[in-house]
């Protein structure tokens, strides 16, 4: 039997059957992760599929194969179980009027929450349960009788075919407008109520309720409900009674296989004209026009590349195109063993006039056309280090942690430009260096030095190599986006004198004594951002990091104007800025809550203002990405060379190279069906194509990038089954690698196809 792309034999029935005997207090969750272990069902980040797992029990009971143990409820923190609580069900029978002024409440405390869980475990087919996304519960009121029921709005489903063409809107038109669609997952009346007319002035009660509550909440305007009914216990009156249409039946699929019933799907538009937003595509310059198709990646970027001698451009794009065709490879290996190409390249990058800032400026000034055709740009800056400890021959180095550990490398300051959808632009900015070991062990004086004499200068340095590059980009909004170490005064500073130049968006140091001006009192930023109004509850992802697993966070959300204080060192000014402060107040057991104060200089006057700045903040996250695709897939610190200024020249084709893979993937995810010509060459994706279909015809139109993309991930050892998600950097660097050979293979056997590089 197979359920959610997993093969559920008699034995693993028999075995789940052994614990619920043997066990009758085991929970469902732990039997999930039991069940988990025993089919190795792991995700792509190699965690168990615990909820997969849940779902695949719930059907195996209704099937009739096993008996689960009783779902067990937890309270809301601070609140009896629900079953305590002292309620009982009212009875009535009457008209409608006879009821008083019927309101929903919001579910906000609690003791509401218990009350709408008790009513949905005792009533509803489906219980209370978790649901989906972004979500807003109701209790059903009335002044004469008491509680009549409960409902509950949440987040729409992925992709629903008679939802989809009736709307009319494409792929892309629906992952940007779905957030503006809502399920009604939950509605209940309780069946001692018996009063006709009730349930269609309960959902024209919900509908206007939601328009206005729904946007409070998540900043979003919703356009059009939907809900599920299943016909096999409803009929589904009460929905066209309230004017809802009925669409027609859903596939009966759940997202992995066929194991759900179909259900009669309904929707209610909230405006007249709630159909052209939904349909329309926003803006999307995310992959720009080459400035000559005809020409390699490698010639874009450093084609322009300005060197003293004529011989060392060819051999600087030579050199790149095999970094790139073999991205994980040592240099020998990447010029397939060839001893003089080898000899040439290390010479090439111990050239004196070849340099890092030399290389790269041609790449720069590509990073600044695709900037150009952007209306906002987020720049990204971050510090890293480069470990070459296992290198004690190359000189030039300097410590990279403390005096006790004694690592020796670079370190690396960078600045990428990314679209606010997440796609790397390119490289804005490069600063490496290696640290004078005398400068261990001054942590103590920072204070005491000038931000000329410290690391900091680095966010200082980038921001105004950024404003520099601001008029070249005039229609462009440039927003420098950096962690808290970028929490520098001065920088805060160099924005105000630099009226033109880009904005800033800085995650404030806790541990630095920052103070606001209030009224005609100085009070401590934190303090002053905590007694703000809750605008508003905001989901945010949480990437997995450190062992820590990812998850959606729900965190309350403040925001002000502030004039912020200078140091005591300073007598300057306040100067004036927004804060955005954003805390979880009830985070998952075990785990750190996130608490969040940005400070920028984009205004912030609405909750949708401080929303969308957290988001670009969240973007900061792609960085780090950066950082492990050029260690992880580059595999810079495994570059042997003899010095400093030749690790530096190489580490410019590794960033073009990591920045090149890592656009490669987060293209694929975003605009799957894109040609893949924006990245293969006709020779690369004719000889991928045929590997992939085993023929030796390639077709006559490129795949989309999508496709390629999975194509070239198996190669590297991506399954590609259904529970896998999207591959990541690691499969597709090893992927790359061994495309370059299968082309190389494929350019024997069709000769008409243009030269290699």
């Amino acid at each position: 039997m197979r359920l959610f792309g997993q093969t559920f034999t008699s034995g693993i029935i028999e075995r789940l059957r052994g614990v619920v005997a043997a066990e009758p207090d085991v929970s469902r969750s732990a039997l999930s992760r039991r069940l988990c272990d025993w089919l190795d069902w792991r995700g792509a980040h190699g965690r168990v599929q615990e909820v997969s797992g849940r779902k695949a029990l719930v059907e195996l009971e209704r099937r009739g194969l096993i008996e689960l143990p009783p779902v067990r409820g937890y309270p809301p923190r601070g609140c009896p179980a629900a079953a305590d609580l002292p309620w009982a069900a009212p009875s009535f029978s009457g008209p409608l009027a006879a009821l008083g002024r019927i309101e929903l409440v919001a579910v906000d405390d609690a003791t509401q929450s218990a009350l709408w869980q008790r009513l949905l475990a005792t009533y509803h087919p489906l219980g209370g349960g978790r649901l989906c996304g972004a979500q807003q519960r109701y209790l059903i009121h009335s002044p004469v009788v008491g509680w009549l029921g409960a409902l509950a709005f949440s987040a729409a489903a992925w992709q629903v075919a008679a939802r989809d063409q009736w709307i009319g809107w494409d792929a892309y038109a629906r992952r940007a407008n779905l957030p503006r669609v809502v399920a009604n997952s939950r509605f209940l009346l309780l069946p001692t109520i018996e009063v006709p007319n009730l349930g269609s002035h309960v959902l024209a009660l919900a509908a206007a309720r939601v328009v206005a509550d729904w946007p409070a909440r998540y900043g979003v305007t919703p356009l059009l409900l939907e809900t599920f009914v299943d016909e096999s216990r409803y009929a589904g009156t009460v929905y066209r009674a309230a004017n809802w249409q009925r669409l027609g039946d859903t596939a009966g699929r759940g997202r992995q296989d066929g194991t759900v019933g179909a259900k009669a799907l309904y929707v209610l538009p909230l405006a007249t004209d709630w159909q052209a937003p939904l349909c329309t595509r926003p803006p999307r310059r995310l992959v720009p026009v080459d400035p000559d198709p005809a020409a390699s990646w490698a010639e874009q970027e450093f084609g322009q590349v300005d060197l003293p001698d004529g011989r060392l451009r060819p051999r600087l794009l030579r050199l790149a195109q095999a970094v790139g065709d073999h991205p994980t490879a040592p240099l020998p290996l990447a010029l397939q063993g060839d001893a003089g190409q080898t000899k040439a390249a290390y010479r090439f990058f111990h050239h004196p006039q070849v340099d890092l800032p030399t290389l790269l400026q041609p790449h720069y000034a590509t990073t600044l056309g695709r900037i150009a055709a952007e209306p906002r740009v987020l720049v990204v800056q971050d510090t890293t280090s480069l470990n070459y400890d296992a290198h004690p021959a190359t000189t030039g180095l300097g410590p990279i942690n403390t005096r006790a550990d004694g690592a020796q490398g670079l370190k690396l300051h960078d600045t990428l430009a990314f679209t606010p959808q997440g796609i790397p632009l390119g490289l804005v900015d490069i600063q490496v260096w290696a640290r004078d070991p005398a400068t261990l062990g001054q942590a103590q004086r920072r204070q005491e030095r000038p931000i000329e004499e410290k690391e900091s200068l680095r966010w200082l340095t980038s921001y105004r190599r950024t404003a520099a590059r601001q008029p070249h980009c005039p229609e462009t909004q440039l927003i420098c986006i950096a962690d808290r170490e970028a929490d520098l005064y001065e920088l805060f500073q160099e924005a105000a004198q630099t009226p033109q130049g880009p904005d800033l968006l800085i995650r404030a140091n806790a541990t630095t004594q920052r103070r606001v001006v209030a009224g005609e009192e100085l009070t401590p930023l934190w303090d002053h951002l905590a007694t703000q109004p809750v605008a508003g509850t905001v989901s945010l992802a949480i990437p997995p990091r450190g062992g820590r697993p990812g998850r959606v966070a729900a965190l309350d959300l403040r925001y002000a104007a502030i004039d912020l204080q200078p140091p005591k060192r300073l007598r300057t000014p306040a100067l004036p800025l927004w804060a955005v402060y954003v805390v979880e107040p009830q985070p998952p057991a075990g785990q750190e809550a996130v608490e969040w104060l940005l400070l920028t200089t984009v205004p912030t006057h609405t909750r949708e203002d401080a929303g969308e700045r957290l988001q670009w903040y969240a973007l900061r996250w792609q960085i780090e990405v950066f950082h492990r695709t050029l260690k992880s897939g580059c595999r810079l610190e495994d570059r042997r060379l003899a010095d400093a200024h030749s690790l530096q020249a190489c580490l410019a084709l590794d960033l073009v190279v990591a920045w090149r893979v890592m656009t490669l993937v987060k293209l694929g995810r975003e605009v799957p069906e894109i040609p893949c010509t924006v990245f293969f060459a006709e020779a690369e994706w004719q000889a991928l194509a045929c590997y992939h279909h085993h023929t030796t015809t390639p077709p006559d139109t490129p795949p989309n990038l999508g496709e390629a993309l999975r194509w070239v991930a198996k190669l590297g050892g991506f399954l590609g089954r259904k529970g896998d998600g999207h591959p990541g950097p690691t499969v597709v660097w090893r992927g790359l690698d061994a495309l370059a050979f299968i082309t190389a293979t494929f350019r024997l056997f069709h000769p008409q196809l243009p030269a290699g590089p």
